[in-house]
């Protein structure tokens, strides 16, 4: 079964319990106030990776994935930052409503993760639409002694009421200090490190409440999201390794003291993505959208072949060259597939698939899987047919659509099909005599066949 490595309990662990059935997974989704650039996009693709896995071993996976289209500030990097919202600073810069800004980004969004093959959730709420969840939420954790309103209208977590606060990205409570932003510690907390759940305003895209017209922070929204789709027992949480902290860690406190116990039992998180050796950002102008990769001439699949050269968890360099890289393997396998589909089925070869399927799920070792994958395209003593089973079967974890191509081209003559398959054995026999003969053959009937170092080719002719 699927293993991966669990950032709260610092192991690779099995995620689905022995004849357990189902898998119930909340991913952290999009704030929707810009294109997502390809960093961000990889760790979706974390998430798409885990469901494919486990559907194979048929289990039925569950997966929630909101939408953040309010309450997450320009700058939530500290624990109680004073801000703009990104989705209305987003809406005053392009002249456009902050509802607006959020449906238009969102399809964006929608649209580049359908190109990469990701299966959509089953669940995909917007922070906006499900507010009488999040108030209702806000309203349970003041009633259990876990927050507290103050006169101006804002809502605070009590972090000192959670005391195993910091068992994602070790953090401890006694360790944090005051946001570098702010002039001392802020008068309407009990304690600097606690959070704001609420915040006043009577700006666009707020609510009435008990506690005064206002927004939710961020943090709260994916608690009552993931409450309300996925239950109090979700069995595994997704996201970038810089959710860690503080979005995890306060996801987990508002969560588990709602519950009265451990919601989430594995942290699952993906690794930075850099490009050309730098973080992405607008500053050094290296964010690199989707489009961009389209824009070039490369096929969109080609960036979900590049990232899986590489572990989730492992920082990854990203670079043109690696995409073109990528691109040329991609349309390689499309054609070897194609080629393929011209001989007779066969099974698969059994032990190759097992290996490559062993690397899945041993934490996800996509770089593995790909080493073998590459092995069993090149390896001739195994039959086209075989190989053309193989590649489509693992084609459901790789989601890279390797059967594209196949009847793109004009079939094969007549009896052409049987002198290929003798002629790779007779290559894998190293018989060139009879290689070459059948490569005569196979001319006179109307194809043409090529040596390369991945194998034997063919494309067909007619006068």
């Amino acid at each position: 079964m699927l293993r991966l490595y669990d950032t709260r309990n610092r192991q690779v662990q099995q995620i689905v319990p022995d004849g357990a059935r189902s898998l119930r997974m909340y991913t952290c989704g999009p704030t929707v106030y810009r294109y997502a650039h390809v960093g961000n996009l990889r760790s979706y693709l974390l998430s798409d990776l885990i469901r494919r896995v486990s559907e194979r071993q048929r289990v039925r996976v569950v997966v929630c994935r909101n939408i953040t289209d309010v309450g997450h500030l320009v700058d939530d990097t500290e624990l109680d930052p004073a801000g703009e919202d990104k989705v209305q600073a987003q809406a005053r810069a392009e002249g456009r409503t902050a509802l607006e800004i959020a449906r238009f980004y969102e399809d964006a969004f929608l649209a580049d993760a359908a190109a990469l093959n990701m299966r959509p959730p089953e669940h995909s709420p917007r922070a906006s639409e499900t507010m009488d969840t999040t108030i209702e939420l806000i309203a349970k954790l003041i009633g259990k002694g876990h927050a507290y309103a103050v006169p101006d209208g804002s809502v605070f977590f009590d972090a000192a009421s959670f005391p195993t606060y910091g068992e994602i990205s070790g953090n401890r409570l006694d360790q944090l200090r005051p946001g570098h932003r702010t002039e001392g510690v802020d008068p309407r907390k009990r304690f600097h490190a606690d959070w704001a759940l609420w915040k006043p305003s009577d700006r666009e895209l707020t609510w009435e409440t008990p506690w005064g017209r206002g927004f939710p922070g961020w943090h709260i929204e994916c608690s009552a999201m993931a409450l309300k789709f996925l239950g109090e027992h979700i069995d595994l949480h997704t996201g970038g390794i810089d959710l860690r902290f503080p979005h995890h860690e306060d996801e987990r406190a508002q969560s588990d003291s709602a519950a009265g116990h451990e919601v989430v039992k594995h942290w699952v998180h993906g690794e930075h993505l850099l490009f050309d050796g730098r973080k992405m950002s607008k500053s050094t102008g290296n964010v690199v959208l989707l489009r961009d990769v389209v824009d070039e001439g490369l096929d969109p699949l080609a960036v979900r072949l590049a990232f899986m050269e590489h572990r989730y968890r492992q920082q990854m360099n990203l670079t043109w060259d690696t995409l073109r890289a990528a691109d040329k393997t991609l349309r390689r396998w499309r054609s070897r597939v194609a080629e393929w589909s011209e001989f007779p089925s066969r099974p698969m070869p059994a032990d190759q698939v097992s290996l490559i399927e062993a690397a899945f799920d041993d934490d996800l070792d996509t770089p593995l899987a790909l080493r073998l994958l590459r092995e069993l395209e090149r390896d001739d003593s195994i039959a086209p047919g075989s190989r053309l089973e193989a590649f489509l079967h693992l084609d459901q974890i790789l989601g890279l659509d390797l059967s594209l191509d196949i009847g793109r081209s004009r079939s094969l003559p007549a009896g052409a099909a049987e002198l290929l398959e003798q002629r790779e054995r007779a290559r894998e026999a190293r018989d060139w005599p009879a290689a070459d003969r059948l490569r005569d053959e196979l001319a006179a009937l109307g194809v043409k066949v090529a040596d390369t170092p991945e194998g034997q080719t063919w494309s067909a002719f007619w006068d």
